[in-house]
């Protein structure tokens, strides 16, 4: 089928096309309180599940009742569970699973990890039960707690920078927590990889006092944008060392999806523009040249040539993202697209055709994500319309009904036929299940440290609860660790200060700097920095384009093939509409929390069966 009739069919596909008018009958109060007990019963029968047959091992098999060892043999369902526990004001727990950590937790292992997983998982769950466990305002303080989760934060930490010692900045996939960088580690890593690092990485240096958490990840960010295309589209998978795409497909799904969601909530967790203007352009990219309203499809990043006409399931994360964002109208109504794939399986199958209307061969199975029901919570405390409290009731049903087994709540291996699969990733509690509770308690009434507490909060790409405190979130005052973009002065890796900034020169190519500057780190605590002030650069350059501020320009582009030049175009579609409404100063209301998402690592180009045992394989 020719490109441009394929597009149009997906377009004129309702987003009703399985649902009916009608959603059902509308959940009332009272029963949101009953849909909110039952969301707690449901963590609890799989949390208990996991205490009793798996602890200390890292997930639950809740088939067999058995554990396994999936991350790095470190009790990672618990140390994802921890904020949930908090929020469901469960102190006894909380209290007991932090002290647990404290005393038994160690990273001094001869273990290979994801640094993606390690950080959104481990390092964002010890970060967040930190923050709660500290604060007396939380309402969930431990008197006896010393800091022992930050200073194992810290160490985990160290011991995945020297993934980042590379020449483009973006970091290796794995690390070996006790012998670093493996010689024949591979090159090539994801996109969303090496993009989902700073929210963690950024609250540590805040914590810490010691800007090399802050300055790797935010070098990730910047060595994936300037190597982005013509028209601002980036890949999926890049070689961390040439900087070479080694996979061009550009999507909002598959191991790109958060490197979306960090920008914009960098921007609201730390209020760095440098995060928010990326975003802008990044946002207008994507609703230009992958929507193909309501749905998203894959396209080549240089030529904008459709590839992959699929919906996958991590693309669900978007319409909570829009939402934040402040782009309401596309987000019901892709919402209601990947609803009505909901309602005809009962779940999300990791693939499915827009072109053939099935699911796709080799990705039919549902590992309990969450991303479908962020976006429906984000959705309901935007608009407060009854119909996402009635999707709600759905997704839980599903549940319910088919992936609870004995121990816990299982993996769905084929949505056609609802076969049970013996697994249950760590994400289910800190996301899955966090998810519905957040939103038929915002229905019931909300009693909870999100909705009434002293803070706003980030979600992080994992569900961990970040809050925007004046110790995190320094209102206005910015880092620019290149130095400013002025006349006559060469961006520097090391962090310059407002009184030895120095004037620069032209150059539309940003130079990247060595990265040898971490193995003269040492990787030892710096000097303590009061409150980061001394490295505020914004405002240096009055006049100058954002790009000419903060350096950001396209890199000498790799030799392409002809097949990028010569393919046909895809005609852009008018995104005005679509134009991100998010400013200085945006609502509370619901712009300081966000979604989520999750990546897989195979080509989408080519499906295979997926592999569901890593939420970078989402």
């Amino acid at each position: 089928m020719e490109a441009p009739k394929l597009l149009l069919l997906i377009m004129l596909i309702p987003c009703d096309l399985f649902i009916g008018k009608s959603l059902g009958d509308g959940v009332t109060h009272e029963e949101s309180k009953e849909l909110r007990d039952e969301v707690r019963e449901m963590f609890y029968h799989a949390f208990n599940g996991y205490m009793n047959h798996a602890f200390p091992r890292d997930e639950l098999r809740p088939l067999s009742c058995g554990g396994e060892d999936t991350l790095g043999g470190y009790a990672l369902t618990l140390i994802d569970s921890l904020d949930t526990l908090a929020l469901l004001g469960d102190r006894e727990r909380f209290t007991a699973s932090v002290e647990w950590i404290g005393k038994n937790l160690r990273f001094d292992i001869n273990k290979t990890v994801s640094i993606f997983e390690t950080t959104i998982r481990i390092l964002g769950g010890l970060i967040s039960a930190h923050l709660i466990a500290s604060d007396q305002n939380t309402g969930m303080r431990i008197p006896s707690y010393d800091d022992e989760l930050l200073h194992l934060a810290e160490d985990l930490a160290r011991r995945m920078l020297p993934a980042f010692d590379t020449p483009t900045g973006i970091p290796f996939g794995s690390v070996n927590l006790l012998h670093g960088v493996d010689e024949n580690e591979s090159k090539i890593t994801s996109t969303a990889g090496g993009g989902t690092l700073t929210l963690e990485f950024g609250i540590l240096s805040r914590l810490t006092n010691d800007l090399i958490f802050e300055q790797v990840s935010k070098n990730a960010v910047r060595g994936l944008w300037a190597r982005r295309s013509k028209i601002n589209l980036v890949g999926a998978h890049i070689d961390v060392f040439s900087g070479e795409w080694t996979q061009k497909d550009a999507g909002i799904g598959t191991s790109i999806d958060s490197f979306y969601e960090y920008l914009l909530k960098a921007y609201l967790l730390f209020g760095d523009e440098e995060y928010l203007f990326i975003f802008q352009e990044a946002y207008k990219a994507a609703m230009n040249y992958l929507f193909s309203d309501p749905w998203y499809v894959e396209v080549n990043m240089n030529s904008a040539a459709l590839v992959w006409p699929l919906f996958n399931s991590l693309q669900a994360f978007w319409p909570g993202l829009q939402v934040l964002a402040g782009d309401i109208e596309p987000a019901i109504r892709t919402h209601a697209a990947f609803f009505s794939v909901w309602k005809r399986y009962g779940f999300t199958p990791e693939g499915f055709n827009l072109a053939t209307l099935r699911v796709q061969q080799g990705q039919k199975s549902y590992p309990l994500r969450p991303e479908l029901i962020e976006s429906t919570y984000w959705l309901y405390k935007a608009t407060r319309d009854p119909r996402y409290l009635d999707a709600g009731r759905e997704i839980l049903a599903s549940l319910q009904y088919g992936a609870r087994c004995t121990c816990g709540y299982c993996h769905i291996s084929d949505v056609e036929f609802h076969k049970q699969e013996d697994h249950m990733e760590s994400f289910f509690l800190a996301e899955t299940v966090k998810y519905l509770w957040l939103l038929f308690d915002l229905a019931a009434g909300p009693d909870n440290l999100v909705e009434n507490g002293p803070y706003k909060y980030v979600f992080s790409t994992e569900g961990h609860l970040l809050p925007v405190t004046p110790q995190i979130s320094l209102v206005r005052e910015h880092c620019s660790y290149f130095g400013a973009y002025c006349r006559n002065s060469n961006l520097r890796l090391k962090t310059h200060s407002a009184e030895s900034a120095q004037t620069n020169s032209s150059g539309s190519q940003t130079r990247h700097a060595d990265s040898s500057f971490l193995s003269r780190s040492s990787y030892q605590s710096s000097s303590p920095v009061s409150g980061l002030k001394v490295r505020n650069l914004m405002g240096l350059c009055p006049g100058l384009t954002y790009e000419q501020r903060f350096g950001i320009s396209f890199m000498s582009p790799v030799d392409s093939s002809s097949e990028d030049e010569n393919s046909s175009q895809r005609k852009p579609t008018e995104v005005q509409r679509h134009s991100v409404l998010l400013n200085s100063n945006p609502n509370p209301e619901f712009s300081l929390s966000g979604p989520h998402n999750d990546h897989d690592n195979s080509p989408a180009r080519v499906p295979q069966e997926e592999s569901p045992s890593s939420k970078q394989k989402r």
